[in-house]
């Protein structure tokens, strides 16, 4: 997914098209409401459990897609001796202890070894692993090893810088 492609990929228009209300997660919402000393039931509230259920399943929607569909045919057998990087993709993701966001960018790069993927792709694999529960060390690794897997290339490198949440507020 190319970045304008991502960014137009909103929570509203996701939760229109894709988010089968489905009640018992509504309903641990409502009660996680209640806990915090809310009334789901007051007007503010009537509609989060299932706006809260439609940005979790689009904040982790990485966990219904695999490399292999995003990437495609885009895989091309070609003699190419340079480094490939693709640098400041932007990447959302959340973090697995508080379920709170981190967002950054990401670089990646890697040393062909007779085959290269369509530079629109690299971006892709990145949000498989992002929109899923995360730590940035192992959303780093899952990149690189979904590259070496498709690619088989001489060397892969990839570098995130995030912003975390958990840690800023």
């Amino acid at each position: 997914m190319g970045r304008d492609e991502m960014k137009s990929a909103s929570l509203h228009s996701f939760h229109e098209e894709h988010v089968a209300p489905t009640d018992p997660f509504q309903q641990l919402v409502r009660g996680m409401l209640e806990q915090l000393g809310e009334d789901p039931k007051r007007e503010g509230l009537r509609e989060t459990p299932a706006r809260v259920e439609a940005s979790l399943k689009w904040l982790t929607r990485g966990y219904q897609m695999a490399v292999e569909d995003v990437i495609g045919d885009a895989i091309f057998t070609e003699k190419h001796e340079s480094m490939i990087c693709v640098r400041d993709i932007e990447i959302y993701s959340l973090c697995e202890h508080h379920l709170l966001p981190f967002f950054g960018k990401a670089h990646v790069a890697y040393l062909p070894n007779g085959k290269i993927v369509g530079l629109s792709k690299i971006p892709r694999v990145v949000e498989v692993f992002a929109r899923r529960l995360q730590v940035q060390e192992r959303l780093t690794d899952q990149i690189a090893d979904a590259l070496c897997r498709v690619l088989k290339p001489l060397g892969v490198g990839v570098v995130i810088e995030a912003y975390h949440l958990c840690m800023m507020m």
